[in-house]
């Protein structure tokens, strides 16, 4: 991808303007693909993401500043998004019954089924989104974003 092309410039960008600008790009690309492929499931992204971190509880409940703290986007409203579990049947919530200002949300039945037939699709969108890169690419990637 070349950003200039892309942004429409003739002038030559700076190695850093152009690093930060393809990094946006690239986030972009990433999130319109997996929003297109969670459409036909009416959920969002951040949806999905407390989906798989209730999953993760393993049948254990969890809080929400426990599922606030583990989420890829931190710039959720996780009451909001829990909300909208629940009017779906993805998830339940209670009143933690030894300490009554603490909510309990777990991931239903429905919930698990609903993120397991999701989970065939990203994966199929992870591959398409990947296409261009071997697994070796992929390994050397990961060690430069951990440089962030």
């Amino acid at each position: 991808m070349n950003v200039e092309a892309v942004i429409k410039t003739d002038k030559k960008i700076p190695l850093r303007s152009r690093t930060i600008i393809h990094l946006i790009l690239i986030h972009n690309k990433v999130a319109e693909s997996f929003s297109q492929a969670l459409k036909p499931f009416g959920i969002s992204t951040q949806q999905f993401n407390v989906l798989r971190i209730l999953r993760g509880q393993q049948n254990k409940p969890a809080n929400l500043s426990t599922i606030n703290e583990r989420m890829v986007s931190k710039m959720s409203n996780t009451t909001r998004l829990v909300d909208k579990l629940m009017k779906k049947g993805f998830v339940d919530r209670v009143l933690c019954m030894s300490n009554r200002r603490k909510v309990e949300i777990t991931i239903t039945k429905e919930g698990l089924k609903a993120l397991s037939d999701m989970d065939d699709v990203l994966e199929k969108t992870e591959k398409e989104i990947l296409i261009n890169f071997s697994d070796l690419e992929l390994e050397q990637l990961n060690l430069l974003f951990n440089k962030f």
